[in-house]
């Protein structure tokens, strides 16, 4: 009797001591449900038989960390951001630099614009340099110093252009007054041969289209003479581009090499490797152009020429440098051409010898676009024909005749600088990839 009291005091206390314990486990439990709310929700489907989520740990050792966002407090609207989709977000992003680059082409136009003159200037004197280079190279290999070799160059190649355009004045100039009788002589038979085609066209019509002609030419009396005025402008403006062009052909025959390492030097380091490869890239591809254009262009005028001589049309010669000229705008310049020919053709000699004229000139321009073009330009300059026409529509319509000219050979130039500085960037990555790989082979972190 004396041993039980003894007993159920050690009873007493083991169970005080059990309690303490399940109340501290109460107690961590609750806390880890407060600061872990994905533990408690996993007790909850463990307890109504709910098969639990894949743990943590179940991850691979290497996997970042699962990014929990803190769930937004009672009451309280989500973050908008998050209730954009993931598509107008894309779109957005995308939105917006376009139109920071849409701005920035804008603003790089109006500077163009103000400085029109200076552009086309220089872009000329380009695509003369690109002809004339050649020969500065083969005077240097045979000896003659830079300077006097590039000045002779020069000055011969604007002389050759000069004497081309004199001729052609001079030409006119001899011819106007037969010209003249020869159109108005044209004038009558085409009158004659309407008045006794089957299109039953009268006289009285004919008389009423004159006069509303007359009646036009008085109505804009006005504006043709502030064209006349506005031409004395554009003359001195003529001038002065001419001589921009010639000094500053004088100076990329002389110095193109310092001027283009110049230009280098204020191309981001991290990007100038690319630019000085595609440099020499889009210039061969530019002197390409300029050559085979002007070999084509030779190669029509003579050919049109000689066959508007054998059919009699007036002023042959200066129709054929005429179309030399004009074949510098692709497309519209032979289109132009062409039909100034003909016209010439049937005001002064007929229908016939205009109809014949209008054969030899397609089938010229026939040639040139499925033969000559594409075995004297080659793969170089290629460019498709639907991007040349829009090429050439958009650069009339912002320049004018001047940006007709220049906007195939800078579409070709870029395409090649494009195409290059791609293939250069793929290289780029494939190196800077297989260097990484290695580096990470010989790292020991990366073993095993």
């Amino acid at each position: 009797m004396s041993r039980v009291p003894g007993w159920l005091g050690r009873l007493g206390a083991g169970l005080t001591e059990m309690s303490e314990r399940l109340d501290e486990r109460r107690a961590e439990v609750e806390k880890d449900e407060t600061d872990h709310p994905d533990h408690a929700r996993r007790g909850e489907r463990a307890e109504h038989g709910e098969p639990a989520a894949p743990a943590d740990a179940a991850a691979p050792a290497d996997a970042a960390p699962p990014v929990r966002r803190p769930a937004p407090p009672s009451g309280r609207r989500p973050d908008p951001a998050e209730a954009v989709p993931w598509g107008v977000r894309v779109a957005a992003e995308a939105g917006w630099r376009l139109l920071v680059l849409a701005g920035t082409v804008w603003v790089l136009m109006r500077v163009i614009t103000a400085v029109q003159l200076v552009v086309f200037a220089f872009v000329i004197a380009l695509l003369v340099t690109a002809l004339l280079q050649p020969t500065v190279a083969r005077l240097t290999r045979r000896g003659v110093p830079r300077g006097p070799a590039t000045a002779l160059t020069a000055i011969s190649g604007f002389v050759v252009i000069g004497l081309m355009g004199w001729f052609v004045t001079w030409q006119v100039m001899e011819n106007i007054d037969t010209l003249s009788s020869q159109i108005q002589s044209g004038i009558d038979d085409l009158r004659d041969w309407l008045l006794k085609s089957p299109f039953h066209v009268t006289d009285k019509q004919i008389n009423q289209i004159a006069k509303n002609l007359r009646e036009a030419i008085g109505a804009n009396t006005d504006q043709i003479t502030s064209a006349g005025l506005e031409g004395v402008q554009v003359i001195i403006e003529a001038l002065t581009g001419i001589l921009l062009v010639f000094f500053s052909t004088l100076f990329l025959l002389y110095d193109g090499k310092r001027i283009w390492e110049w230009f280098l030097k204020l191309v981001p380091a991290a990007a100038r490797p690319g630019v000085a490869g595609a440099g020499p890239r889009a210039w061969r591809t530019l002197t390409a152009y300029v050559r085979g254009t002007v070999l084509v262009a030779l190669i029509d005028a003579i050919f049109i020429g000689i066959g508007i001589y054998f059919l009699d049309v007036p002023m042959a010669v200066p129709l054929a440098v005429f179309i030399f000229l004009f074949s510098f705008i692709p497309l519209v310049g032979a289109v132009a051409s062409g039909a100034l020919a003909v016209i010439v053709a049937l005001v002064t000699q007929g229908v016939f010898t205009a109809v014949m004229t209008l054969v030899v000139v397609l089938a010229v321009q026939q040639i040139e676009g499925h033969v000559l073009q594409p075995f004297i330009l080659g793969r170089a300059v290629r460019v498709h024909p639907l991007a040349v026409v829009l090429t050439v529509a958009a650069g009339g319509m912002v320049a004018g005749i001047g940006g007709a000219v220049v906007a195939v050979p800078l579409v070709a130039v870029t395409n090649t600088v494009v195409g290059y500085l791609r293939q250069y960037s793929q290289e780029h990555q494939g190196h800077g990839s297989a260097e990484a790989l290695g580096e990470n082979a010989e790292d020991p972190a990366h073993q095993g």
